[in-house]
């Protein structure tokens, strides 16, 4: 048996493998996922995560790049890293395990740092999703990006808390939408519900746009004190990791937490965001990727992938946050 879907096909293999997904969003939602590539950078434990659901979903192929060598926490936080791979590239030791979720998916995996991507790797794949890297790092590949109409995601876990953000610049998509009928003669109209199939487009900002935020305008001013204090994390976070070139480290804690807090102080008066905004207790809880909190931001991540790519349903506009404070998943349109 084959089914057929727009221009493509599924095998009998693939349909019975992918049979409740086929029921759950429909037949050309999954050609169009089987039909796409993806590069996620960053074999963290929030990036295997996301490598795992989109594995599963059945994208047509997926490659993990990542220039670092296995640590003694990539072994804990990243489950496709065997526990004797310290000191081997981290995407290369997670290759195999990747490949073992679901051979239909073509999985490769190469070391590579963010500034050897170059436009021509970029160009094999329609979506890209960066877990982890620098602020400039990030703006960078989402511009590049946006020149070849890539799908772009980028997203972190610093202990306790995680954000993702995405862009998919000018993206359509179908919702479903209960509209009333109403049925019968004049005098005798009865109401019922259907559900229909309605397209929608949405657009999306940069990262650079989006991050980049005039507190002292009217438009933000007003919406401060309201807004979640994790995008402050996430500025105080972007700006330890320019000035020292790497992550809060959980054996330099203490030291960590001093240029933590007074990178905040500065930042904060530079935004002329009030310091209560941003309580001090936040240093206490971003070391290291708690497993957990990788799931949680892991699978909203890559649920939004999987919608995004199948065009099926509303997406997140444009930054998702975690934090033990929320206690849940909360979203923030910046940049408009």
């Amino acid at each position: 048996m084959v089914l057929h879907g727009n221009n493509s096909t599924i095998s009998e293999d693939e349909a019975a493998l992918y049979d409740r997904q086929i029921r759950l969003w429909g037949l050309d939602a999954q050609k169009r996922l089987r039909a796409s590539n993806v590069l996620v950078i960053g074999a963290c434990g929030l990036g295997a995560e996301v490598i795992k659901n989109l594995v599963l979903a059945g994208v047509n192929s997926l490659k993990i790049v990542d220039h670092r060598s296995v640590t003694e926490a990539d072994s804990y936080s990243n489950f496709f890293v065997p526990h004797d791979s310290e000191e081997k590239n981290v995407a290369l030791a997670s290759l195999e395990r990747v490949q073992n979720l679901n051979p239909m998916v073509n999985v490769t995996a190469e070391a590579l740092e963010i500034s050897q991507i170059c436009d021509n790797y970029l160009s094999q794949f329609s979506v890209v999703c960066v877990c982890g890297g620098s602020k400039e790092e990030i703006s960078n590949l989402n511009n590049k990006c946006r020149e070849f109409g890539i799908l772009f995601f980028a997203g972190e876990v610093y202990g306790m808390h995680g954000y993702f953000f995405e862009d998919l610049i000018d993206h359509s998509y179908v919702e479903e939408v209960k509209a009333k009928v109403e049925t019968g003669k004049s005098d005798e109209k009865e109401s019922s519900e259907e559900t229909k199939m309605v397209k929608r487009q949405e657009s999306f900002i940069p990262f650079s746009t989006a991050i980049d935020i005039d507190w002292t305008s009217q438009k933000y001013g007003t919406r401060l004190k309201r807004t979640t204090p994790s995008l402050f994390i996430l500025n105080v976070l972007h700006e330890f990791s320019f000035l020292h070139k790497r992550r809060p480290d959980p054996s330099r804690r203490e030291e960590d937490e001093i240029e933590l807090l007074t990178i905040k102080n500065s930042l904060l008066d530079k935004l002329s965001v009030p310091q209560g905004k941003l309580s001090n207790d936040f240093v206490k809880s971003i070391f290291g990727q708690v497993s957990p909190i990788c799931a949680v931001v892991g699978g909203v991540l890559g649920q939004e992938i999987i919608k995004a790519v199948s065009g099926k349903d509303a997406p997140l506009n444009n930054f998702f946050f975690f934090s033990p404070d929320d206690g849940a998943g909360v979203v923030e349109n910046f940049g408009y």
